[in-house]
């Protein structure tokens, strides 16, 4: 008789029924709602939050279920787990995106629409559509809390964005200055240094002649950007150049502009670049500006926002493009005899992160962070442990940059974002700084204030992310609960973007670390190693993942192959490793349930009369038990995934659950308790080990087992490793049994007798410990090995015609007469060595091959070698038993 099985476990695994089933059923339950309980120890994570405009893609399906991990885990063991999701409201990609819609779907610009019309727009497009990735998470399984999602632009964000800009200028570490920014021509708005993108570019680098005032010589500079000549105001030479000492103090005149430009002295020009003389343009270039700075030269911007020259320039190019204008002006230049040469040049050129437009160095007045003060207790903490990097090489990738940390320009000249609250007065010039819209000026009391006009970098409002969420401003008791966070989860891109200046805004507005852990992972590649791309085609959805395999098969499958820290190879492909060990771990726990009958199940282990292999899988249980809860707290999150993979597959299937049928089929009622008793206790503690990576699967298992400890296994305590039950001795000698059985198998295979055919086995051994352990198993034996009988002796002579083999210690003899026809066999075997010396032979080939050890992968010529190994091994094997029969 049948045990009782639901409906589901008898149609087979389906997870487009079980997931949204269970996903319902948490949310129904308040499973993911995290409460302030004084008594039990808070467990917090604040998500990445995605862009408004995002789409769930597999970083995110990466990122989320390491996350989601750490969550169930912890939840489990008895933690108040609390996840706290929201979105960013991304300030230039939100713009870009509704800027592209309004036009397509209206016909206009944000600018013929107006600022306030347009805002408005973007919040209905965002009530509209800023929800899909949040519903997408939902599909992968994250247990978030969902009634603290947040937005970095809801009331209570805002609040807390205007309450740090104000406590930031009122301390003197934000003002406003007139330098050179990152300008994104396309954008239209200034970029930080760490949203810059810098790639190799093979351009030219082109040679200038600039004549000597009253001189019919001329000096030459080299330069990559012709165009910003024509805001050229000096040439400067190093004052150590030998070579130009005679020309310093003299004048140049410009060409095309016809304007006298100084030749000035400064250390900071690289002897070695170009001919040693360089123009300085210092509303263009970074290093221009500040020698500009030094020699009191004149700035002049030659080109407007959208990178087209402006009026500061002859009017020939007014209004052309700054690339058009390159190659006009060397047109120009060329005719006037102004090129000594061109030649090509590879160099590192900024783009802007979000749109991948070439950034143009511009002088613009900007606000701006100083950043050196709040960075010393931020590299602090770091540096002391406090906060600690996982893998560890991060840490110093975060130190190099905070030792050398430059001012944040903040200011970004779009309309969507939190508008920084600064008032011009009309009249009198008066700043007014506040956090609430001011009614007067405070200096001359007029009414005629103006808002400033820019926004502030999105960054400004997720550096406050892990407090803001919580309440922050208001002292809640969210805040005094859950903060600090005690992990942040992440990829190595926006360390220097968000993690540090998390660090750096926690200490400076809650006296505190945001948080004690951050876990870098790597990121998601295809499996050629390239990044996943719209333009390659080569991206996958991780809904469709979720459609063909299952959200459980995609977060085992992702976490299993992704190495600690380092970037994940990926094909749809790769899914399958998921989906086949969802489908044994639901055939195994088919098998065990239908064997249940009703019969009573002892969940004390200490309690049972346990058998040799009983011992053994609960001591294996135990022990990786105290593994994973190891790898856990160093987040390592692959060997999570493989460890479990290895017990429940190759211990509890391959070989406890065969072994299980003795108990269940050839014993008394009480051993079929005892062992059903086992096969429960071990499959639920396997399924709490699973939970926190495939939740589906391992819910739908749990709600049929006859010893559930709760209602959910999501609530459920997580398992604690048992010294009483961890026998090293028993898992030694249970690996001899298994090299026995194997041997036995192996040797079936090559003497070609069928897998059911009885045979006798008679085992050598010395060694009365040994001897003990085959003849307290010997029913096992004989049962996984289908051996008719087993002889066991001390000091016996190799059998006439027998295959052997030996393995610790032990010879194995199997007589062959009357099992096979020796003379085929001859005949099979000898073709069969034949074979495998062909194959040996053209490995050995290519193992000898210089061009192939050179080119190949480290991991490709592993694969060789291993092959060569396996193949030695198996020719022996062949010839030993050939041996045999002959």
């Amino acid at each position: 008789m049948k045990g009782e099985i639901s409906m589901s476990m008898e149609k087979g695994y389906n997870p487009s029924e079980i997931e949204p089933k269970w996903y319902k059923k948490w949310i129904e339950k308040g499973y993911f709602k995290a409460n302030i309980d004084k008594s039990k120890t808070p467990f917090t994570i604040v998500i990445p939050p995605p862009n408004v405009t995002g789409v769930l893609h597999m970083g995110h399906g990466l990122n989320n279920t390491i996350q989601d991990i750490l969550i169930r885990y912890n939840r489990m063991k008895g933690k108040e787990a609390c996840w706290i999701p929201g979105t960013d409201h991304a300030g230039i990609a939100t713009q870009t995106v509704v800027e592209k819609y309004l036009l397509k779907t209206t016909g206009k610009t944000r600018e013929e629409i107006g600022r306030e019309e347009f805002l408005k727009y973007v919040w209905e497009w965002k009530e509209k559509n800023g929800n899909t990735i949040i519903e997408q998470l939902k599909k992968i399984g994250a247990s978030c809390d969902w009634s603290r999602t947040r937005f970095t632009m809801d009331k209570g964000l805002s609040n807390a964005v205007k309450e740090v800009f104000v406590r930031l200028y009122e301390k003197g570490l934000i003002y406003k200055g007139n330098y050179i920014v990152n300008w994104c021509p396309r954008c239209t708005t200034a970029l930080a240094d760490d949203e810059v993108e810098y790639r190799e570019h093979n351009d030219k680098l082109y040679y200038l002649k600039y004549p000597l005032k009253d001189s019919n010589e001329y000096l030459v500079v080299a330069t990559t950007r012709p165009e910003t000549m024509l805001g050229d105001t000096a040439v400067a030479v190093n004052p150590e150049d030998d070579r130009f000492k005679n020309l310093i103090g003299k004048k140049v005149i410009l060409p095309i502009v016809n304007r006298e430009i100084p030749i000035i002295a400064d250390k900071v020009v690289d002897m070695e670049f170009g001919t040693g003389a360089v123009k300085v343009t210092p509303s263009h270039d970074p290093n221009d500006f500040d020698m500009g700075k030094r020699h009191n030269l004149e700035f002049i911007k030659v080109m407007d926002e959208k990178g087209k020259m402006n009026d500061n320039v002859p009017e020939k190019y007014r209004g052309m493009d700054r690339y058009e204008c390159r190659k006009v002006i060397m047109e120009d230049l060329e005719r006037e005899g102004f090129v000594e040469k061109i030649e090509d040049y590879s160099h590192s050129v900024g783009h802007c992160y979000r749109c991948d437009s070439v950034i143009e160095p511009y002088q613009s007045e900007q606000w701006f962070v100083k950043m050196k003060p709040l960075a010393q207790k931020a590299i602090e903490v770091v540096e002391s442990g406090k906060i600690k990097f996982y893998p560890e090489r991060w840490k110093k990738v975060y130190l190099n940059w905070m030792y050398n940390i430059r001012d944040w320009c903040i200011s970004r000249q779009i309309w969507w974002g939190h508008r920084i609250p600064v008032w011009y007065c009309q009249d009198c010039g008066e700043i007014t700084v506040d956090r609430d819209t001011p009614a007067k000026c405070s200096k001359c009391g007029s009414t005629n204030l103006k808002q400033e006009e820019d926004v502030l970098d999105t960054w400004f409002s997720s550096w406050l992310w892990p407090f803001s969420t919580l309440g922050w401003p208001k002292e809640t008791e969210d805040l005094k609960y859950f903060y600090p966070t005690d992990v942040l989860v992440t990829d190595p891109g926006i360390i220097f973007f968000w993690v540090a200046r998390m660090i750096m805004a926690g200490l400076e507005f809650m006296n505190d670390i945001p948080f004690k852990d951050v876990h870098i992972h790597g990121v998601v590649l295809d499996d050629k190693g390239r990044k996943m791309s719209k333009s390659l085609g080569n991206g996958i959805d991780p809904l469709e993942v979720v459609e063909k395999f299952g959200a459980d098969a995609l977060r085992y499958t992702i976490v299993a192959i992704t190495p600690s820290g380092q970037n994940l190879l990926l094909s749809m492909e790769k899914f399958n490793i998921g989906k086949h060990f969802a489908n044994k771990i639901f055939n195994a726990s088919r098998y065990v349930l239908s064997n249940y009958n009703n019969e009573e199940i002892d969940e004390n282990m200490e309690n049972l009369n346990l058998s040799f292999a009983d011992k053994w899988i609960l001591s294996k249980l135990q022990n990786i038990i105290k593994k994973i809860d190891i790898a856990i707290s160093k987040y390592r999150f692959q060997e999570i995934a493989t460890s479990i993979y290895e017990f429940f597959w190759h211990q509890f299937c391959d070989w406890y659950l065969e072994i299980s049928k003795v108990g269940l089929y050839r014993s008394d009622i009480n051993t079929k308790k005892k062992t059903l008793s086992v096969l429960f206790y071990v499959l639920r503690e396997s399924l709490k080990l699973l939970h926190p990576i495939m939740p589906f699967i391992t819910e739908e298992i749990y709600q049929q087992l006859p010893i559930k400890d709760s209602e959910s296994i999501m609530i459920s305590k997580w398992p604690e490793s048992n010294k009483q039950l961890i026998d090293e001795t028993i898992e030694a000698n249970m690996e001899i049994l298994k090299r026995l059985i194997t041997g036995v198998r192996n040797i079936k295979t090559i003497m070609n007798i069928k897998p059911e055919q009885k045979i006798e086995v008679i085992f050598n051994i010395r060694e009365d410990e040994k001897i003990n352990i085959i003849n307290h198993n010997i029913e096992e034996i004989k049962f996984l090995a289908n051996i008719s009988n087993i002889k066991v002796e001390k000091n016996i002579e190799r059998p006439e015609h027998s295959a052997t083999f030996v393995s610790d210690n032990i010879e194995v003899f199997i007589p062959l007469k009357g099992l096979i026809d020796f003379e085929t066999e001859k005949r099979r075997i000898k073709k069969k060595i034949e074979n495998l010396e062909r194959e040996l032979e053209k490995v050995n080939k290519k193992l000898n091959n210089e061009n192939f050890l050179q080119k190949a992968k480290e991991e490709a010529i592993k694969k060789v070698k291993d092959k060569e190994k396996i193949l030695r091994e198996d020719i022996e094997l062949y010839k030993k038993n050939l041996a045999a029969i002959e």
